[in-house]
């Protein structure tokens, strides 16, 4: 009986869409379920975090306080491991971390990261009034009443907030990260990947010196858009190349690493192809790489360059945006864009090179990890002489 249902429902289309939309359901559920109870608990730690640091100043109580805390939680709640010493003194951290950074003030909220407040160095969180009501002494805090740090370091497991807090000094950078990892969906080990790059770092310089003429030729979203989607320089830190590398060996190596190229690139990029064919009038042309930014709806053309820029290397790409946007691009995608990536260039003459264009290009570095230098190389033992030295040991 039940393989005759079996057969009958696998082959109803009915069912089929039905079975289909209950399953993504119940992801959904599965997954908003495990960001509730993560949020929940995050919630706890903040208000555990300000308990300890409140008690801890009232009543001068040192480090044998969090002992004892700890003795006493971890065998109310056995089954729960987030009260061990350690943690609790992270937790602590953690809280002070962002209590030193962040005010309250009773106005209503502006533009998050907020206003500066330069007489007192510290970050103006604006917020309603609502959230800094007085509560009865010994009374737990509303979860419902929270800063916006707070409200963000909620959708990012409490492993990655370690490691944020570990690895980074400026609260503006943290909550930096901590955004990028909501928006990226980055795992910890992604994270810290990207903070041992130090991304924040290379977006604010890309930000300061951007070579573009997106905003000339662009509408203002779709600028913008393709204004952060850039990077200066971008790392290949994943390819063991020197800069003496040629450019399809640079191109080979970055396809073979295709994942960690793309984590470089950063969120929205699908790769098409590389020495992408393109034929204009009985000619070939190949294009290095070819990518689709599914957010900006638009083809990204990536010339890469082993020099310093020339300005005939803009020209050149003008050319292929030119035939991807006839030969490729869909009618309801966008204008394709151009990134090219060289190991050095002249600001000024970029800019020159890049003016009067009409098609959108973004120029930026890259950078690759240098070889063993010869030097050290030589003073290295060989497979052979390490093989020598072991035998002699056993024997």
């Amino acid at each position: 009986m039940s393989n005759k249902i079996d057969k009958l429902f696998l082959k109803n289309e009915s069912y089929g869409s039905l079975l289909s939309e209950l399953k993504n359901k119940i992801r959904s559920t599965q997954v908003k379920a495990a960001l509730s109870v993560n949020a929940q608990l995050i919630a706890m730690y903040w208000e555990l975090g300000r308990i300890i640091v409140e008690q801890q100043e009232q009543h001068k109580w040192g480090s044998a306080f969090i002992d004892q805390l700890s003795h006493d939680l971890s065998i109310e709640f056995p089954e729960m491991k987030g009260f061990s010493r350690g943690n609790l003194y992270y937790i602590k951290r953690w809280f002070l971390f962002y209590k030193d950074a962040f005010e309250i003030v009773p106005q209503a909220v502006e533009q998050f990261p907020g206003k500066h407040d330069k007489s007192k160095k510290k970050v103006i969180i604006e917020q309603d009034a609502r959230q800094i009501v007085p509560q009865p002494a010994g009374q737990m805090h509303d979860f419902a009443t929270k800063s916006i740090v707070q409200q963000l370091a909620e959708q990012i497991p409490w492993g990655h907030n370690m490691l944020i807090i570990e690895k980074i000094k400026s609260v503006d950078q943290a909550i930096w990260y901590i955004q990028q990892t909501i928006e990226n969906g980055w795992s910890r080990n992604i994270l810290s990947m990207q903070i041992k790059s130090k991304l924040y770092e290379r977006q604010a310089k890309t930000e300061k010196g951007k070579i573009t003429n997106f905003a000339n030729l662009l509408p203002k979203n779709h600028s913008d858009l393709a204004e952060n989607i850039m990077k200066d320089p971008y790392v290949f830190d994943f390819l063991s190349l020197g800069k003496e590398a040629h450019e399809r060996e640079v191109e080979q190596a970055l396809t073979a690493h295709i994942r960690e190229f793309l984590l470089e690139l950063g969120a929205g990029f699908a790769f098409v192809g590389t020495q992408y064919h393109l034929e204009v009038g009985g000619d070939d042309f190949y294009i290095d790489m070819l990518f689709y930014h599914l957010k900006l709806r638009s083809y990204v053309v990536i010339e890469l360059k082993t020099t310093k820029f020339k300005p005939e290397y803009a020209g050149k790409l003008n050319f292929y945006l030119s035939v991807v946007d006839d030969l490729v691009k869909a009618p309801e995608d966008n204008p394709t864009i151009g990134l090219l990536l060289c190991q050095d260039k002249n600001k000024l003459v970029a800019e020159y090179a890049l003016r009067d264009l009409k098609k959108p290009i973004g120029v930026s570095e890259y950078q690759l990890t240098e070889k063993i230098p010869k030097e050290l190389k030589t003073a290295l033992p060989t497979i052979e002489e390490i093989e020598e030295e072991l035998n002699k040991n056993v024997k």
